[in-house]
């Protein structure tokens, strides 16, 4: 207690009789002391084996209380607070209060030791350890082990001793100091990961439910304006990764969520711990046991709890969406979970289209059974764009199935973030109108501060409008809240490209290698950009090589650019080495515009000089494009594959009307990535059919707009070879050469 002039005062130390009537323990034995401050040997009634390490115990429970404001243990009766002292261990102080530094914790955790004899064997000890302290030396107790020097100056020094009640004096006073004193304020909140939660079930498929709790939690954060929070894809790499400071340091965070989860019988046991990165100690943590449905209470209480650790303000409007419960249907949130993992393994990638597809249909079955799953509408919705915008499926059916699925959404939440975030995407892949698109993407913005995917979508629309100096910072901005997204560094760079600044799409490609060395596609990709840049294949040459080497595995992922490679050295038999490793997969893909296995066929026997085996090759191409462009009619790039078969075939009118519609379909103002590729095949499919003027005059501008024209392009590949020689050709590949 304190005094008129602020002294602080120890009372009722060592006196106090335990008397309630009601207990079985006092009928047992006489106990002398106050519950939570009892030594275990004194709470269990080993009167006899009582030693100094006893006053020790109990000096050690005020100085907990002194630092924390609550004693080490206190249950709601004497009972139960005598159980808590002899079998569980004191919750670590810095966790009620992040001021206390680490050394004072280390100091009152040896004080309440269970076992008497590594507790410190005298008061003596004990004040040299807290005058250590005082002077900024470092203490002499360990945060782990037996405290052996105390123990062999106890034997050089037997009778030393000091009073008990001096040291409660002296307890008392730096507690009241550390309360007071400002010193151990933590440095402020730069942001926090949640990491991936581990699952203790014995049932491993519960893993991803474990998935979902963390998810579930990072979302509920993310919606926190003061918050900064990472996003998902850059905590997955994570899974049972606990150097903690390293990862604050990876993400450029102050904080860390991890956890864990056990799955059994209808109950859900849940442990989770807020850490600070800077010092790896923890701030807060809980243990939660309850019935499975009140899971979605738990996360939203995990959340408001550390927000409230971090200091973060919560407006009404985030603590309501914090609050809500996405689903109280615990199965649908399961088969939403599945789907989730499913479509985030599949959305950053040009292939994925069964795993979508099984997305899909996972979320309809949550739909089903909860009509008013908002998130899974919003998720089915991003799906059926996806299948649109990567031409799995690029059909009316698909997008009237993604607008059902957003205005479901929005029947249920009309102002809601995600359902405005979902419109938006929409509007950009499945309707190219980035007007409306950007409208939708500030609405959603107003309740997604942290969600990284409406700064990712607006520098892809200002990509697409031509924009693209103003799209770097957009897709950068994405990169601090997801600063471990690789394909989003592969966007960065892909706009580099398109610029034909190839040193600084090598400098983002090189940011990508520095988060996944080992990926067969970015060292692929990388290399690509040497053939591009400087018209050289040689660093392409010792990738593959290598790859074909040391992971044959990962061959077929990487089978279209070593078929680039094979078609620029003019490598026949390395040419069809690559269409044998690609197996069902596309080898010439040029962002939106795919060619099948049957035009590779009929490129390689043109290469043999064989014109029969070519012409057969390029029929069955025709044959099978024909279909997709009858499914398709006004999708520009089927359009345009169309027209560059034909012109293999000869068919110069066809071939002619099926670019320049392909051009008129989608012009460079409505999409400046794909709307040059256009320009791009019709030129090639002009120069195949014998029309140089018109080939160079679409190459021209090919070449003067933002694309995929290059210096090693021209220079390199076959399909140009028609316009070689002549001194307009040359002078374009002149002009795209590398300077100095």
């Amino acid at each position: 207690m304190l005094d008129k002039k602020g002294e602080p005062h120890l009372t009722d130390f060592g006196l106090a009789r335990l008397i309630e009537q009601e207990s079985t323990v006092t009928n047992s034995f006489d106990v002398l002391g106050t519950p939570s401050y009892m030594a275990p040997e004194q709470a269990a009634g080993h009167a006899k084996e009582l030693t100094p390490a006893a006053d020790v115990y109990a000096l050690g429970a005020v100085f907990y209380q002194m630092l924390t404001g609550e004693p080490p243990f206190a249950g709601g009766t004497t009972y139960e607070t005598v159980r808590m002292v002899l079998e569980t261990e004191p919750r670590n102080p810095r966790l009620r209060n992040p001021k206390v530094d680490v050394d004072l914790a280390t100091v009152c955790f040896k004080c309440l030791e269970k076992d008497p004899q590594k507790r410190y064997a005298s008061a003596l000890e004990l004040a040299e350890d807290l005058e250590h302290w005082l002077h900024h030396e470092p203490i002499r107790a360990r945060r782990t082990g037996i405290f052996m020097r105390g123990r062999k100056w106890l034997q050089r020094n037997p009778t030393t001793a000091v009073s008990v009640v001096s040291l409660a004096g002296l307890v008392a006073a730096m507690g009241l100091m550390i309360s007071k004193s400002d010193l151990f304020r933590p440095p402020p909140t730069t942001g926090i990961a949640v990491l991936p939660f581990e699952n203790l079930s014995e049932d491993k498929a519960n893993a991803l439910f474990a998935d979902g709790v963390q998810d579930d939690i990072l979302t509920k954060l993310a919606k926190i304006a003061e918050l900064k929070v990472i996003s998902r894809t850059s905590v997955t790499a994570y899974h049972g990764s606990r150097n903690i400071q390293q990862i604050g340091r990876a993400l450029n965070v102050s904080h860390v969520l991890e956890g864990s989860v056990r799955k059994n019988a209808g109950r859900i046991h849940l442990n989770t711990q807020l850490i600070d990165t800077r010092s790896d100690t923890p701030v807060w943590a809980e243990e939660y046991d309850r019935d499975l449905n009140d899971i979605f209470a738990i996360q939203s209480e995990i959340a408001q709890k550390v927000a409230e650790q971090l200091h973060a303000k919560v407006s009404s409007a985030e603590k309501s969406a914090i609050e809500r419960v996405p689903t109280a249907d615990i199965a649908a949130f399961d088969l939403y979970t599945r789907a989730r993992n499913l479509f985030l393994g599949a959305t950053n990638s040009q292939s994925g289209k069964q795993e979508l597809l099984e997305a899909a249909d996972l979320l309809n079955q949550a739909v089903q059974r909860d009509p008013s799953y908002f998130e899974a509408y919003c998720q089915v919705a991003g799906i059926h764009d996806q299948l649109y915008i990567l031409g799995h499926d690029h059909s009316p059916g698909r997008l009237t199935l993604a607008d059902g699925a957003i205005n479901a959404a929005l029947r249920l939440r009309p102002e809601a973030g995600e359902a405005h975030l979902a419109r938006g995407v929409d509007l950009y892949s499945g309707y190219l109108n980035y007007e409306a698109a950007e409208a939708e993407l500030e609405l959603a913005r107003k309740s997604l501060p942290n969600d990284s995917r409406i700064f990712e979508l607006r520098g892809l629309i200002k990509n697409r409008q031509g924009r693209f100096e103003d799209a770097f910072p957009e897709l950068e901005h994405a990169m601090q809240i997801d600063p471990r997204n690789v394909y989003r560094l592969e966007q960065i760079a892909q706009t580099y490209w398109f610029l034909r600044r190839y040193p600084e799409a090598m400098s983002a490609f090189d940011r990508a290698l520095a988060i996944e060395p080992n990926s067969v596609e970015l060292r692929v990709f990388r290399a690509d950009f040497e053939v591009d840049w400087k018209a050289d294949t040689r660093a392409l040459h010792e990738v593959i090589t290598s790859i074909r080497a040391t992971n044959p595995g990962a061959v077929q992922r990487v089978a279209d650019s070593w078929l680039r490679c094979a078609l620029a050295d003019r490598d026949v038999a390395a040419a069809r080495a690559a269409l044998l490793a690609a197996g069902e997969n596309t080898l010439v893909n040029d962002h939106a515009v795919h060619f099948n296995h049957w035009f590779v066929e009929g490129i390689i026997a043109r290469l043999e000089h064989d014109q029969q085996k070519a012409r057969a090759a390029f029929e069955s191409a025709r044959a099978e494009q024909e279909k997709i462009v009858q499914a398709q009619p006004d999708y520009a790039p089927p359009l345009c594959v169309l027209g560059v078969i034909d012109a293999a075939l000869g068919r110069k009118q066809e071939a002619l009307s099926e670019c320049r519609r392909a051009v008129e379909l989608l012009p460079v103002e409505k999409d400046a990535f794909n709307g040059p590729l256009m320009i791009q095949w019709f030129a090639i499919s002009a120069a195949w059919v014998g029309e140089k003027d018109l080939a160079l005059e679409q190459l021209t501008t090919a070449a003067h707009v933002p694309g995929t024209v290059s210096y090693g392009s021209l220079k390199l590949f076959p399909f140009w070879d028609p316009l070689r020689g002549d001194p307009r050709f040359e002078q374009i590949v002149a002009d795209l050469a590398p300077k100095g």
